[in-house]
């Protein structure tokens, strides 16, 4: 086999071992950041007056969180939060305290087809859910262990 030829079939193999499946569990939430700042109560008294005002949204019964300032204020006070590597992200409340928030374990992680994309969720106490989005096939390893123990569940991407 000549130099040429050996190096071709390096090249090759390369590829064939870069399509490992990666493995994924819940991120531990007491490493992960806060990406964005909170809105601040004036911002959030402008936006629902912006929001709630528009006759579309109205017209089209798209108003729910209208109704009371206190249910729009749940839904928008938000910040985004990823996890240390930056895989998984979700929106936490502005009103849960940091070191709260950062003590709350997994209790569940799902595959989730949605079109083409496939998300991973891992959902926490307090309606916390943080979420890997990849367009590869996914699933879970043990599903019986997942369903035991959220800490000791995990997800194969291809």
């Amino acid at each position: 086999m000549n130099r040429r030829s050996l190096a071709l079939a390096l090249f090759a193999a390369s590829f064939s071992f870069s399509a490992v499946a990666a493995n994924f569990s819940c991120p531990d939430l007491a490493s992960t950041v806060q990406v964005n700042a909170c809105p601040t109560e004036e911002e959030l008294r402008f936006t629902y007056n912006g929001y709630c005002s528009d006759n579309a949204k109205a017209y089209a019964n798209q108003t729910d969180s209208c109704i009371r300032y206190e249910d729009y204020r749940q839904m928008k006070n938000t910040a985004r939060w990823e996890s240390k590597d930056g895989e998984f992200d979700g929106y936490v409340s502005c009103d849960l305290p940091a070191s709260e928030f950062k003590a709350l374990k997994a209790t569940s992680l799902k595959v989730v087809q949605q079109g083409k994309l496939t998300k991973l969720v891992c959902t926490y106490p307090k309606g916390i859910n943080f979420t890997y989005r990849t367009k590869s096939a996914c699933k879970l390893l043990d599903e019986k262990a997942c369903a035991a123990n959220a800490a000791n569940c995990k997800a194969s991407c291809d």
